[in-house]
């Protein structure tokens, strides 16, 4: 029963969110309370003093620990900060006019077409994920590209497509969190590897991946260029908008080098200081705030100016952490997992790679990466093993999509939130998008790795 719930509150929410019947911010906590509170008829009590026992009111009475518990608010409380302190930060930068001559300098670089945009967009994107990090990824590359898909009148949701395809697939890399994972998983199995042993057979796959985001990239750049027509794009040129006033008295043209240095400094922080994102962006809003409006007034309306996208993005975040914590806290999560391993036939059990390889990306929609690799992971692993199927190659299998291409749709990360809200695009029409494109790479890579011996049944 715990396994058909879950099941039902992840289907109810994404429908409810992807058909616009209710925003975000009400199905991931709605959907989940109701389906919680119909739980607590279903799991046990205290499973170590009472095997067996079920007390639905001892568990109601749980269920508030479980939202604001380390599985859920409290989960994702340090990235809430993260995500206010960043947006002032960037904010700040914007109103004081750091980008503007970016914008400028990049559109006479790269002229108005679309289609050079959306690869340099990917190739970013690629490029900066190196480090591994969805949320580093996600705060550098849309806030400096945002403003050039506005100026051309690109779609932001193309933006936030582009920049997912591109950090999903190099999430895979071998010090990404579901490669670390699914080589500690299996090593706890006993198939003593490395991750980057274990990474290797499926780099290949990897790079096939890349190039199957750029050729995307280009669609999607064809698309926007088609939608704008040519003609229009040929005869458009940057224009700086018109400002008011009061934007204008904002501008720190005199501070534009400082607020750059500013703004590699964030970055390198962010990259090689070690120290929480959230600690990162705190220090730097002090330093932005302090450089460009010292003064007590200019500094609160700066804050004032940007608190609605600081409401509007933390509140989806906690209501994140309360859709994960009541899935992990009631133990739906796991029951889905012991279901999905249930269900597959004994004489499937040598297609075990290619089966975990398909339903990776959209098994990101219902795990979370803990839950999936230190749980199914491990369950499927032993069961292939039993039809004399390398365990490494349903590892390998897995982070060709679970929450590698999957992660910057899925309503368990707060990354996803994170590029949703920077990119200002809806969450449902960004899966929508994202969704489709992300399985294809997926499979391509899995083509890939089952051609090149990286997957082997």
């Amino acid at each position: 029963m715990l396994a058909f719930l879950g099941f039902l509150t992840v289907v109810l929410m994404l429908v409810l969110i992807m058909t616009k019947k209710a925003s975000p911010l009400v199905a991931l906590i709605a959907v989940p309370v109701v389906t919680g509170i119909i739980s607590c008829a279903f799991f046990i009590t205290d499973p170590e003093n009472a095997p067996g026992v079920i007390d639905f009111m001892a568990n109601f009475k749980k269920l508030g620990g479980f939202i604001t518990g380390s599985s859920g608010i409290g989960s994702v409380a340090a990235t809430g900060v993260m995500f206010i302190f960043s947006i002032l930060f960037f904010g700040i930068l914007t109103d004081a006019g750091t980008f503007r001559p970016i914008i400028k300098k990049v559109l006479d670089l790269v002229g108005t077409d679309p289609i050079k945009i959306a690869i340099g967009t990917a190739i970013l994107a690629a490029i900066v994920h190196l480090d591994g990090s969805g949320a580093v990824t996600f705060l550098i590359c849309v806030p400096a590209l945002l403003p050039l898909y506005d100026a051309l009148g690109m779609k932001r949701t193309t933006l936030a497509t582009i920049v997912a395809l591109s950090a999903g697939t190099m999430n895979i890399l071998p010090w990404g969190g579901p490669t670390i994972r699914a080589a500690t998983a299996l090593t706890a199995e006993g198939q003593q590897t490395d991750a980057v042993a274990f990474f290797m057979p499926v780099l290949p796959a990897v790079l096939a991946g890349l190039v199957c985001v750029l050729v995307i990239a280009v669609f999607l750049g064809r698309a926007e260029k088609a939608r704008l027509g040519t003609v229009a794009l040929a005869g458009k040129a940057y224009v700086e908008p018109e400002l008011s006033d009061e934007e204008k008295a904002l501008l720190r043209p005199k501070l534009f080098w400082v607020n750059i240095i500013l703004i590699i400094a964030a970055i390198a922080a962010l990259l090689k200081s070690g120290f929480a994102p959230a600690v990162i962006f705190m220090v730097f809003y002090v330093l932005a705030t302090l450089i460009n409006y010292p003064k007590v007034a200019d500094s609160k309306g700066r804050v004032d100016a940007h608190a609605k996208s600081c409401l509007m993005m933390c509140s989806v975040l906690f209501a994140a952490g309360c859709f994960t914590g009541i899935m992990k806290g009631t133990g739906m999560i796991t029951a889905m997992a012991d279901a999905l391993v249930s269900i597959i036939p004994d004489t499937l059990g040598r297609f075990f790679p290619i089966i975990v390889g398909v339903v990776g990306m959209p098994a990101s929609l219902l795990f979370d990466p803990d839950s999936f690799y230190y749980g199914v992971l491990p369950v499927l692993a032993q069961t292939a093993e039993g039809f004399g199927v390398a365990a490494q190659s349903v590892g390998r299998a897995a982070i060709l999509g679970q929450m590698t291409t999957g992660f910057p749709v899925s309503p368990l990360t707060a990354s996803t939130f994170l590029l949703v809200g920077l990119a200002g695009v809806d969450f449902g029409e960004h899966q929508k998008k994202t969704i489709p494109m992300a399985f294809i790479v997926t499979i391509v890579m899995l083509v890939v790795a089952v051609v090149t011996g990286g997957v082997t049944m």
